[in-house]
């Protein structure tokens, strides 16, 4: 018998194999080094940011002892409820409105996944993820020009719907490919409709995608910038665009506070979609069902 080939006794290698195979790659030397100067240089401007939150001083670099004031001065600030407030009702508006649409679509695509247009179906649906935000926002710009749109905030809504679209699409369409429609099956033996097999077998099923599809939206509507810079218009100011007004103007403690506290809610979001889908959500393999 002819010598296997190393590709064929590739393929046949072992977990534990391949773990101690990256186990050697992990011990060479700068690696623990690189990755510490990574993490130091990604968070240790996050961790200054809020620090400098709780500082008594007027300016942002020097420090004069701890205070909570700037928090209560951001508590008290008019301009930036108003920002907040249109920043929750895009926000909300925009995630219920992209889950809405993600639904119908997922279950369009779920049932042409035998075929093969069903990639292509995907890559049009999934485009805002790989183009660059601002060819996004100028197209959305130049097509609301066109037609003469002007809602308002409701300009600012439609954009973030489209743009969310891709993030809530995929877990949901994630967690329906991985269901077992054998469920279905069995519901429409029982003389179930298609409303009460959708209503009692394939929503609850979905649930946990649609959640962590809804948190993402959020998120992502709740941090945009260059959209709703491009087609927001007078009385349409968001948190972002609040924020960098004040780069621009002013740099306080003020400014610092408002940033922890979009930190914290991201923070909390992130951290429940994490839960919900047991690390999945961010590849994480190795947690318990």
């Amino acid at each position: 018998m002819a010598p296997s080939s190393p590709l064929t006794a590739g393929a046949a290698v072992s977990p534990g194999a391949a773990s101690d195979a990256i186990g050697k790659l992990n011990r060479f030397p700068g690696f623990g080094l690189i990755t510490v100067l990574l993490f130091a240089f990604l968070y240790l401007p996050i961790a200054i940011l809020v620090a400098f939150s709780f500082n008594a001083s007027p300016t942002i670099s020097v420090w004069e002892g701890f205070t909570f004031k700037w928090y209560w001065i951001a508590a008290h600030n008019a301009d930036l409820h108003r920002a907040a407030l249109n920043t929750l009702l895009i926000g909300v508006t925009a995630t219920a409105g992209s889950v809405l649409l993600a639904i119908p679509s997922a279950l369009a695509m779920s049932g042409r996944a035998q075929r093969s247009s069903d990639g292509r179906y995907l890559l049009i649906l999934a485009l805002p993820l790989m183009l660059p935000e601002i060819v996004i926002a100028i197209a959305t710009l130049i097509l609301f020009t066109t037609i003469g749109l002007n809602l308002g905030i409701g300009n600012v809504v439609i954009a973030h719907i489209v743009f969310c679209l891709p993030f809530a699409l995929m877990p949901i369409l994630a967690r329906l490919r991985g269901m077992d429609h054998r469920l279905n099956e069995a519901a429409y033996d029982l003389y179930a409709s298609h409303w009460q097999c959708f209503r009692l077998v394939t929503l609850p099923l979905l649930m946990p995608g649609i959640v962590t599809g809804a948190m993402l939206s959020f998120i992502v509507s709740f941090d945009n910038f260059i959209i709703t810079l491009m087609v927001s218009s007078a009385g349409g100011t968001t948190l972002p665009l609040y924020i960098y007004s004040l780069v621009k103007t002013q740099m306080t403690p003020e400014l610092n506070a408002i940033s922890t506290g979009v930190l914290l809610l991201s923070l909390i979001l992130l951290s429940a979609a994490f839960a919900l889908t047991k690390g999945r959500i961010l590849g994480v393999s190795g947690m318990s069902d």
